[in-house]
Formats: C-alpha cells, structure tokens, sequence
C-alpha cells in the first residue's frame, strides 16, 4: 500500500505553494490583460486624433483651392472690365471725332458740284446761267442735307406755333388771320424730330382799326 501522506504530499493540486503561484499567475495574467486594453484603448485614441487632424487638413487645402478659384475669378472679370472700359472709351473718342464723317461725305459731293459751278460761270456774262448754276447747286445740298434728316421748318402762311416759331416782328394787318405768319426772316431747321433752330417770323396782329372801334 501507497502511504496516504506521501501521496497527499506528492500530489501537486493540493499543495500550498503552487496553489499561492497558480493565484498569483491568474492575478498577473489579469493585469497584464488590463494593461494590455488599456494600451490598445490608448493607441485607439492615438489613431483617431491623426484621423481628425487629417479631415481638418484636408478641409483646409478644399479652402484654400476655393479661395484661390474664386481670386483668379475675381482677376479674370476685373481684367474684361478693364478692357471693356477702354473700349467704351476708343469709341467714344472716335465717336466725338469722326461722328460726322458719313454727313461730311454726303457734303462733299455738294462742294464739287459749286466748284464745276464756278469755274464754268467765271467767263460768262449772262446773269441767267449764272442763277441756273447756282439753282442747281444749292437744290443738290438741299437734298443731301434732307436725307441726313434736316429739314426746312416751314412757317409763311401757317399759324404761329411757338415751339416751332419765334416771332421777332407783329404785324398789324386785316390781310391775313391774327397769329398767322406773314413773313419768314430766317429760316429754321429740324433734326428729324429735334428743333435745332426755330424760325423767325413776322407775325400777323389785329389791326389798329379794329382796336380803334372797339
């Protein structure tokens, strides 16, 4: 027979020692399982923080890309209108300067007509073709000057109207109707619709006699 106390004493579960070794194994165990989550929470949070850091960067550089879009924008239209402004400005320069430049050369056509008009009156004598050379050229400016839009105001024989007329002289007479115009004294001219000069009239006025009587 096997002696109970050797066996009891040989038997390695219930011995004291390594019952105290095997708990504290288990305790380090534990704690080395506790430090070892608390390590991975630590690196987790160490992960997160650049990930943040990262979205923030990249937030930053979309910022910064806008801005610089909307700048070379800004650069673009501020350099058309620049343009634009100088162009306004040519063509108002040669507005002012060759404005009349079509007018002139509808003119021009008139001058050479009274240069042919005078060099073939210098050795006439009659007065008749003399008035015949003259008649032609100032019909031919007259017309050239109506197609540009000036026109003749026309007065003699109508009623007075004073944004048309200006009357310089009343006339009392019973020849013609009160406020009629009796007389053209210089002509006034019309740019299609734009009074450039009025006419000065003579104006008919009530006779003295009918004053008189009443």
């Amino acid at each position: 027979m096997f002696n109970k106390n050797k066996e009891q004493k040989n038997n390695p579960f219930e011995d004291e020692n390594f019952n105290k070794n095997t708990e504290a194994e288990n305790n380090n165990t534990k704690e080395s399982a506790e430090e070892t989550t608390a390590e991975e929470n630590q690196e987790e949070e160490m992960t997160e923080e650049p990930q943040e850091n990262t979205e923030e960067g990249e937030d930053t550089a979309k910022l910064k890309e806008e801005l610089e879009a909307l700048n070379n924008k800004y650069i673009r239209l501020a350099a058309d209108f620049d343009n634009f402004r100088k162009r306004q400005m040519t063509e108002k320069e040669n507005l002012l300067k060759y404005g009349a430049e079509d007018t002139l050369k509808k003119i021009i056509t008139v001058l050479d007509t009274f240069e042919r008009a005078r060099k073939s009156v210098v050795s006439l004598s009659e007065c008749e073709k003399i008035k015949e050379s003259y008649e032609v050229g100032i019909k031919q400016l007259y017309d050239t000057l109506d197609k540009i839009g000036l026109k003749k105001i026309e007065a003699k024989g109508e009623e007075f109207d004073p944004n048309l007329h200006e009357a310089v002289m009343r006339t009392p007479t019973n020849d013609y109707p009160v406020h009629t115009v009796i007389d053209e004294l210089q002509t006034g001219y019309k740019l299609h619709d734009k009074v450039l000069r009025p006419t000065f009239v003579n104006v008919a006025d009530e006779a003295e006699e009918k004053r008189t009587e009443e």
